[in-house]
C-alpha cells in the first residue's frame, strides 16, 4: 500500500501518518519544501522513475515526466539529490521546480543539457545546474540555451560550471531573477535580441570573458533591465581592448536601464555600452575595474550616466566616439576616485583621467578625485562640439581640465567649477595629446569658441 504525501505543510506530513487507510490509499503526489509554491497536482519524479542516479533511462524518464506535466499545465517537482543528465528538451509550458541548494542538476556531456526553441513559456526554479565543465556541443552555446521562447522565468537557480556560457537567451522575453551564475568559460548571462527582458538581483562571479551581456544582431530597441545584480571577478581570457572583461555590456541595443548594480573586479569594464542609444546608467557601485569604470562609446545617441560610484580604476567616465556618431549625453552626479595610470594595453592619450566627454555633453555635478592624468578630458582633436561643464569638484590631479582647441574643435563652456590641488594648474588647452596654453582657468583665453568664468582655483 502506498504512502501519501501531503503538498501543503510538514504539520500535514505528520497529520498523515496517522491517517486512516483510506486516506493512506490515495493518488501519490510529493510535498512542497518550505517556502515553495503549492505544488498541488505536481508530478512526481519518483513515479517516473526519474530518481538521482536512476541509470540508462533516466533521460528518457525525466523527458517524458516534463512533456506530461506540460499537457497537463502542472509543475514538475525534482526532490533533492543529483539528476545526471544530458539532451532535455523542453516543451511549451514547462515549470520545473527543486529544493534550493539540494536538487542538483548535473550535465554528464553528452551534447547539450537544457534547451528550448519556438515555445511560449518556461520556468525553473529552486534548481542546481551543473556543468561540471563538461563539453558543450558546437550548436549548443550554454548549458541553458532558450530560443524565441516569449516568457523565461528563471527564479533562485545556481548555474554552475559551464564550458561556454552559463545562460543563452536569444529572442526571449521574461526574467532572470534572484539567481547565482558562475565559473562559465565565457559569460555568466548572455542575451541577444531581446524583448521586455528584466535581468535582477543575480549575482555573476568568476567569468572568463564577462559577466552580463545584452546585445543585438542589428540594432534596434531592445528595453531590457539589469538592476541589482552583484558582478565580481570577470576576467578577460579571449584578450582584447575591450570586447571582453566587462562586467555589464550593451552592444546595439537602445533603451537599455543599468542600475543598482554592485560590479567589481573586471579586467576591463564595469558597465559597458557600445552602440546603445538612449541608456540609463545610474546608482550603480563600480570597483577595481581594469580599465574604465564606465564607458558609452561608438555610435550612440543619448546616454545618461547619473549618481554612480567608481572607486578604482584606469578612467572614470568616457563619454566617446564621436568620429563615429556617439553624442548627446548627460553625465551627473558621480562620484570618482582612486584612478591609476596602468592598464590593461597601450592607449594614445593614456589612462589616469576622471571623465572624458566630446559632443553634445554636459557634465555637472561629479566629484573627481586622484585622476592621475587629467581630471576632465573635453574633446580629442577636432572631435568637439557643444560640451558644457559646470559645477564640478576636481581634487588632486595634475591638470584639472584638458580642452581640446585643435583646429575643426567646438564650442564649450567652462564655468563655476573647483580645482583644487592641481600639480600644474586647472584648464589647458591642448592639441590632440600637446598642452598648447597656459592657464585658462582664470578667465583669460584667446579661443573663441570657449567660454572660460568663474572657475575656483586653489
Amino acid at each position: 500500500m502506498k504512502k501519501e504525501f501531503s503538498t501543503i505543510s510538514r504539520r500535514h506530513l505528520l497529520g498523515m501518518a496517522a491517517a486512516s487507510a483510506a486516506a493512506m490509499a490515495a493518488p501519490r503526489v510529493f510535498a512542497a519544501p518550505a517556502g515553495s509554491p503549492d505544488l498541488r497536482g505536481s508530478i512526481d519524479a519518483v513515479q517516473y522513475r526519474a530518481i538521482p542516479e536512476s541509470g540508462d533511462k533516466k533521460n528518457r524518464n525525466l523527458q517524458q515526466m516534463i512533456e506530461k506535466a506540460a499537457r497537463e499545465n502542472a509543475p514538475v517537482f525534482l526532490p533533492p539529490g543529483a539528476y545526471r543528465i544530458s539532451n532535455l528538451t523542453l516543451p511549451d509550458n514547462t515549470r520545473i521546480i527543486g529544493v534550493p541548494g539540494a536538487t542538483r542538476i548535473v550535465y554528464t556531456g553528452e551534447g547539450h543539457l537544457f534547451a528550448a526553441e519556438n515555445v511560449g513559456r518556461i520556468e525553473l526554479s529552486n534548481l542546481v545546474i551543473d556543468g561540471a565543465n563538461r563539453w558543450l556541443a558546437d550548436y549548443a552555446g550554454a548549458l541553458v540555451q532558450f530560443t524565441s521562447v516569449g516568457e523565461v522565468l528563471i527564479d533562485n537557480c545556481e548555474i554552475v560550471g559551464s564550458s561556454k556560457y552559463g545562460l543563452q537567451l536569444e529572442r526571449c522575453g521574461g526574467r532572470i531573477g534572484r539567481s547565482s551564475i558562475s565559473g562559465a568559460a565565457q559569460s555568466g548571462i548572455y542575451v541577444v535580441e531581446s524583448s521586455g527582458l528584466s535581468i535582477t538581483d543575480n549575482v555573476v562571479s568568476d567569468c572568463g570573458n564577462g559577466g552580463i551581456l545584452v546585445h543585438r544582431w542589428k540594432k534596434a530597441e531592445d528595453g531590457t533591465i539589469v538592476s541589482g545584480n552583484r558582478v565580481s571577478n570577470i576576467r578577460a581570457n579571449d584578450g582584447g581592448t575591450g570586447e571582453n572583461g566587462n562586467g555589464i555590456n550593451i552592444f546595439r541595443a537602445d533603451g537599455v536601464t543599468i542600475s543598482n548594480n554592485q560590479i567589481s573586479d573586471c579586467a576591463f569594464t564595469a558597465i559597458r555600452a557600445n552602440s546603445g542609444s538612449n541608456v540609463l546608467i545610474s546608482n550603480n557601485q563600480c570597483r577595481r575595474s581594469g580599465e574604465t569604470a564606465i564607458y558609452v562609446e561608438f555610435e550612440f545617441v543619448g546616454a545618461v550616466v547619473t549618481g554612480n560610484v567608481i572607486d578604482g580604476a584606469a578612467n572614470g567616465i568616457s563619454i566617446a566616439n564621436f568620429d563615429q556618431g556617439g553624442r548627446l549625453a548627460s553625465v551627473t552626479g558621480n562620484v570618482i576616485r582612486n584612478l591609476t595610470l596602468d592598464g590593461p594595453y597601450k592607449h594614445e592619450v593614456g589612462f589616469g583621467i576622471g571623465i572624458a566627454a566630446e559632443a553634445d555633453t554636459l557634465v555637472t555635478g561629479n566629484v573627481i578625485e586622484d585622476a592621475p592624468r587629467w581630471g576632465l578630458q573635453i574633446g580629442w582633436g577636432p572631435y568637439l562640439r557643444n560640451v558644457i561643464v559646470n559645477a564640478n569638484v576636481v581634487r588632486k590631479s595634475p591638470v584639472g581640465c584638458a580642452i581640446s582647441v585643435a583646429e575643426g574643435a567646438g564650442t564649450a563652456v567652462i564655468t563655476d567649477n573647483i580645482f583644487q590641488e592641481m600639480g600644474k594648474g586647472a584648464v589647458f588647452g591642448f592639441e590632440w595629446e600637446k598642452q598648447v596654453s597656459d592657464e585658462l582657468g582664470d578667465g583669460g583665453t584667446r579661443y573663441a569658441q570657449l567660454t572660460v568664468e568663474r572657475n575656483r582655483i586653489s
